[in-house]
């Protein structure tokens, strides 16, 4: 009969142990998932942000792509050609070109060079 007690509590014990470590085996493989699925979230964050920035850098190239479209057609025309040379100051035969100069610069000459404070000193003494 001792014996029979001695077995059920060692039956006990490893029903114990075993449910103990399968307990831990599953809390283990939980906060492995809860972990990974973290760690995947804020990535997938990042790549959103990036994604945003990369459209954003898009959209801008497509307009600057477009303004240098729009500009490549412009200069195929004479008319743009003709204004760009009279810009550089040419004319065309039997034109006369008006060149307006900007006025000039009221420049205030000063009649003495500045005085020391010992030379305005001697200048009230009479020196």
């Amino acid at each position: 009969m001792i014996a029979k007690l001695q077995k059920s509590k060692r039956d006990s014990r490893q029903a114990i142990f075993f449910s103990a470590l399968i307990g831990i085996l599953v809390l283990g493989i939980i906060s492995f998932l809860v972990v990974s699925n973290l760690k995947i979230n804020q990535r997938r964050t990042e790549l959103i942000e990036r994604i945003e920035s990369l459209r954003k850098e898009i959209q801008a190239l497509d307009e600057k792509n477009e303004n240098l479209r729009a500009g490549i057609s412009r200069t195929q025309d004479e008319s743009y050609w003709e204004e760009k040379v009279r810009e550089q100051g040419y004319k065309k035969p039997g034109e006369e070109a008006v060149v307006v100069l900007p006025p000039e610069e009221y420049k205030e000459e000063p009649n003495e060079k500045e005085k020391s404070f010992w030379e305005k000193i001697l200048e009230k003494l009479g020196f």
